[in-house]
């Protein structure tokens, strides 16, 4: 019997996401520089075998091909009245692939960050984030995404923008934060504070957490973060395949698969709902993922000593950032309560 997502996070103990798009796409050949969405049209057939391989390795929940497929992103390779069309594509390649396994696996929309910052600080008006958010949303709704997946965010305005263009297609939604400057994303938010973010939202997610970064320990940690003063929303953890580095014109990442297991497992005994990858994680760290989550019984909350024992040292000094609050977040409020009544 088919649950929807919503459901199926109330069901079960945990759930096991796919791993990065961007990184295996470079390794099956797309070019660096070229938009990885162009491909749901000129190279379908990779797209669908990636989501394939992760589906073969146990992933329970699909992301599209989509990540940058907003206007703003598109506009760097001149592909800017594609947004729509990129994005339902790439929704229904990973539809067609989920419905090829007796497992149910869910779609979910891919929506990253514009790539630019919003105003007052920015160019981009609030409203022109909507739109370009709304009309990516409307596109992956149509190709038949499960849910929408707003990933990698940095700034509180930009995650504002897109709940409030999710709320125009009526679908359920996920949402994460990069924290991957000392603890913070890069503009400055904290997990504390991204906890306050979501829950002064009027149309909040089905789930929230953390994506990329940098090491696995370190989204351990931040995961941490948000159990203080979480709200009872499920949790997603989806880390890099290790600490990357750059060598050679490229980023690497050191993680190997018995890292990413065990990774998956602490991240599970911290509190974890979704757990996946992001980059540089293949479908065989997939795998080993879910056999450690399927074979590891639950433990308590690792301290940050075994968590360094399993995945190694901290990449960040995360102790100023973790378990503590600044005023940044209600300067975020104060705007956001500005904008709800306008």
């Amino acid at each position: 019997m088919q649950s929807s997502f919503p459901e199926a996070l109330k069901q079960r103990d945990w759930l096991l996401a796919d791993g990065a798009i961007g990184t295996n796409l470079f390794e099956m050949g797309l070019s660096n520089g070229d938009a990885p969405e162009i491909w749901n049209e000129t190279n379908p057939q990779k797209i669908k075998n990636l989501h394939r391989m992760f589906g073969d390795a146990g992933s329970e929940l699909f992301l599209t091909n989509s990540f940058g497929a907003n206007r703003a992103r598109l506009k760097l390779h001149k592909l800017e009245n594609k947004s729509y069309e990129l994005s339902k594509i790439s929704a229904a390649l990973a539809k067609e692939v989920a419905s090829e396994f007796e497992n149910q696996i869910f779609v979910a929309g891919s929506i990253g960050p514009t790539g630019e910052i919003l105003s007052p600080i920015g160019d981009l008006k609030f409203d022109t984030a909507v739109e370009f958010f709304h009309e990516q949303a409307e596109g992956l709704k149509a190709g038949g995404a499960d849910i929408i997946w707003v990933e990698t965010i940095s700034a509180a305005e930009e995650f504002y923008a897109a709940a409030k263009a999710i709320e125009l297609i009526d679908l359920p939604w996920c949402g994460t934060m990069s924290f991957d400057t000392a603890g913070r994303t890069m503009m400055g938010i904290s997990p504390q504070e991204f906890v306050k973010i979501v829950q002064e939202l009027e149309n909040p997610p089905v789930a929230f957490g953390a994506n990329c970064g940098t090491g696995a320990a370190d989204i351990i940690k931040t995961l941490q973060g948000f159990i203080e003063g979480n709200l009872g929303l499920p949790l997603i953890l989806k880390g890099n395949a290790g600490v990357p580095r750059f060598e050679d014109g490229e980023f690497l990442y050191d993680g190997t698969p018995e890292v990413m297991a065990q990774y998956s497992i602490l991240a599970r005994d911290s509190g974890a709902k979704i757990i996946g990858g992001c980059c540089g994680t293949a479908y065989e760290h997939i795998r080993a993922m879910r056999l450690a989550l399927e074979t590891t019984p639950l433990g308590n909350p690792p301290s940050d000593d075994l968590i360094v024992s399993k995945l190694g040292n901290f990449a960040q000094n995360l102790h100023n950032t973790v378990g503590k609050n600044t005023d940044r977040a209600s300067t975020n409020r104060s705007r956001r309560k500005r904008r709800s009544t306008s």
